[in-house]
Parts: C-alpha cells; sequence; structure tokens
C-alpha cells in the first residue's frame, strides 16, 4: 500500500459555527456552543442541554423540492459541510461529472422521521399519508444516499454505523481505499441529528449532565467535578485524495492522514476501556511509523463522563507518559457531537494545524487523579502543530485513532 492519503477540503456545520474561519475563531477563543433547549424539557428530558446548531436555509435555488423532501435534518448539515469541503478542494460539478468520486460518511440513526412515521400511522392508519421522502430520511443510510446523488458521485457509497466512532471510521476507511489503489477521490465525515427525538434514549441512562444553571460550563472533560455529556450534533466533511492525483490537478494539500488504528473492548456494551484504548492508538501509531513522542497534540475523546475521561487519560498516560504531548478534548466546547465527533475533530485539529495552536479544554478546573497526569491544556497554547492523534470510542467498544500529519 504505497499510496498517500491526503486532505485537499474540508467542511463545517456545528455550534461553533458554520464555516470553517467562524470555527476557527470560537477553537481559538475558547468559546462553548452549549445552550439550554426548553423543547427537550417539556418533551420530558432530564436535562436541556444541548449543543446549538444553526438550522439550514436550503433554497431551491440550491436543491430542488423533490430532493429536499429525502433529506432529513442531519443529512441537511452534512449537505452544507459538503458543500464547504468541495469548494475548499477546487472541486466542482462539472469535475464529478467527469471523474469518480467515492461517499463514506459516520451515521448511526435518524430518529425523527421514524418517530413521525410511527405517529402518523398511529393517526391515520394509512401509509399513503407518509409521503414520498420519510423512506429516504429515515434509513441510516440516509446521508451517504442523499449525498451521492446530489453531487453525482460514482465512487465507494456507504454508511459507518459505529456509534460515537463513526466518523474517525469512516475517514479510516476512506484512508485505506485510497491507500489500496481503489479510489483517488472520497468524501468522508459524520453527521448527528440534534432534534428532540434523537437521543432520549441517553437520557434515559442518567449520562447527560445536569449542569443547567451554567450551559456552558457544563461539558467538562478531564474534571474532577464533571457530572455528565452534553449532547450535540451537526456534520463535519473532508475531501481526502489519493497525493499524486491532487498534485496532477494542482489542489492545495492541507494535511496527510498517514496512521489509522482500532480495536474492540470485547467486554461490557457501555463500559470503556484503557487498554482498547491503547491498542487504537498504538496501531494508529505504527500504521504512520510514528513514536508517541512525535505527536505533538491529542485530540481526547473525553466526553466528560467519569468512566469515559477516566480509563481514556489511563491509556494516554500509559502510551504517552513522559512525552508531555499537549492534550485537550474540543468536546469542552461543542458537547459530544455523537456520529459526527471523529470527522468534526478530525477538521478541529486541523484548522490548529493550520494555525498553530492548541485549543484549550476549557472549564478544567481541577483535574482528577488521573487526568492530572497527562500534559492537558486549559487555555489555548499558540504552538506549531505538525502531527496530531485524534481518538474516537463508542457503545459496544468500538474504538478508532487517527493520525493526521502536515506536509
Amino acid at each position: 500500500m504505497s499510496n498517500r492519503a491526503v486532505i485537499t477540503g474540508a467542511g463545517i456545520w456545528s455550534c461553533l459555527g458554520n464555516d470553517l474561519d467562524t470555527v476557527c475563531r470560537s477553537l481559538y477563543d475558547g468559546k462553548s456552543g452549549i445552550g439550554l433547549s426548553p423543547e427537550r424539557l417539556q418533551y420530558g428530558y432530564q436535562s436541556g442541554l444541548l449543543g446549538i446548531v444553526e438550522q439550514p436555509v436550503i433554497t431551491k435555488q440550491m436543491l430542488d423540492r423533490h430532493t429536499r423532501v429525502g433529506m432529513p435534518e442531519h443529512t441537511q448539515y452534512a449537505y452544507m459541510a459538503a458543500r464547504q469541503a468541495f469548494a475548499q478542494a477546487n472541486i466542482d460539478n462539472d469535475y464529478l461529472a467527469q471523474n469518480e468520486c467515492g461517499c463514506i460518511f459516520g451515521s448511526d440513526s435518524s430518529a425523527k422521521p421514524v418517530i413521525e412515521t410511527y405517529k402518523t400511522m398511529e393517526a391515520e392508519h394509512d401509509t399513503a399519508m407518509l409521503g414520498y421522502g420519510m423512506v429516504f430520511q429515515s434509513m441510516n443510510s440516509t446521508v451517504t444516499m442523499n449525498l451521492s446523488t446530489i453531487f453525482h458521485l460514482r465512487g465507494i457509497n456507504f454508511t459507518v454505523s459505529a456509534a460515537c466512532a463513526s466518523g474517525s471510521h469512516s475517514i479510516g476507511l476512506g484512508y485505506m481505499m485510497i491507500r489500496q489503489g481503489l479510489q483517488d477521490i472520497v468524501l468522508c465525515g459524520g453527521a448527528q441529528e440534534t432534534n428532540q427525538y434523537s437521543v432520549a434514549s441517553f437520557d434515559a441512562l442518567g449520562v447527560f449532565s445536569a449542569r443547567m444553571d451554567e450551559p456552558q460550563k457544563a461539558s467538562r472533560p478531564f474534571d474532577r467535578d464533571r457530572d455528565g455529556l452534553v449532547p450535540s450534533g451537526g456534520a463535519a466533511a473532508i475531501v481526502l485524495e489519493e497525493y499524486e492525483h491532487a498534485i496532477n490537478r494542482g489542489a492545495k494539500i492541507l494535511a496527510e492522514v498517514v496512521g489509522y488504528g482500532f480495536s474492540g473492548n470485547g467486554a461490557e456494551i457501555s463500559k470503556p476501556s484503557d487498554q482498547g484504548c491503547v491498542v487504537a492508538m498504538s496501531r494508529a501509531l505504527k500504521d504512520a511509523q510514528l513514536n508517541p513522542a512525535d505527536i505533538d497534540y491529542i485530540n481526547a475523546h473525553a466526553t466528560s463522563t467519569p468512566q469515559g475521561d477516566m480509563y481514556e487519560a489511563m491509556a494516554i498516560d500509559q502510551l504517552f507518559g513522559g512525552c508531555k504531548t499537549l492534550v485537550s478534548s474540543t468536546k469542552s466546547m461543542t458537547g459530544h457531537e455523537c456520529w459526527m465527533a471523529g470527522a468534526s475533530e478530525i477538521v478541529y485539529s486541523l484548522l490548529m494545524m493550520q494555525h498553530n495552536f492548541v485549543a484549550p479544554n476549557i472549564n478544567l478546573e481541577n483535574p482528577d487523579e488521573y487526568s492530572a497526569k497527562i500534559n492537558l491544556t486549559a487555555q489555548t497554547v499558540e504552538t506549531k502543530v505538525d502531527t496530531v492523534l485524534s481518538n474516537s470510542f463508542g457503545f459496544g467498544g468500538t474504538n478508532s485513532a487517527l493520525v493526521i500529519k502536515k506536509i
């Protein structure tokens, strides 16, 4: 596998902003995108905390009504992020019509159309009342089926459902496709809906923060006083491209994906594992032919849950102890973007790499005993960032780690 996979475009639609420049400023300033959703409390959630994501306005000049009807909320986010990524990569519709491009996105649910279908059927008892678009909205593969249709993508086309590691695995698989010479260009990313139906079952587990009097201080990865995560969402997209292909068409190369590691914990369905994390990170480093000391920054998965943060801190300390590698969790600002997180955190890391800073782990006031052993930063650090390791873990013990490097 001699081919190299580089990033030539990126796009983002998140609670930190709807474009790369705005998101970069939010990251640098340590600005939280978390607020309170009265709709969730009215619906019966224990916690109304939420990463507040602006709903896109997709006009008929952008897409016809027939197409828009088949797009649920998170597919709309993904469409807006993909537009940005293709634009930055200087790839237009004419280019896509003449060249094969794949599409792999991470997404593990489409709750709202499923629930709305059920409610309509309960009220009307008539499938004719469901309309044309519900079937396309409700499928787990709704993001890739829509994006591939909209942009006329004719390459590899599937959705990765791997809980909160979905977005990361999508990039890892796109990277492997390019490394193996199976594709020249792949649009990769992740998308997560933010409507009131999307994570009610998570709320039932009692894993969400109850710090509703101070929403922007609620997400506290690695902090001793954390009381749970804050759900969030949106979409992120990157254009992955074979290096020579990018050079030959004159594309600007933003960074290179040089390592992908993965593992399964093989234990309890919701219990994280320090050893599973170590295996994924070690495989990513081995694939990248790098040592722990070569990594400038670790974008931690840390979601602000007591167990998850603890095991990841233990794993980082085990592998990077003595290296003083800077660590932060951008989820302190975004909350947990779930299926999107592994992709958005590559975009966030890419922005730090381009602008020479490490974003802060905000709300870190009292690191716990495990977190105190790693080089966490609660403040923005202006520093050269050439190599980044990004962690993503999910229910069922799925682990993913990616290494990106500045060229």
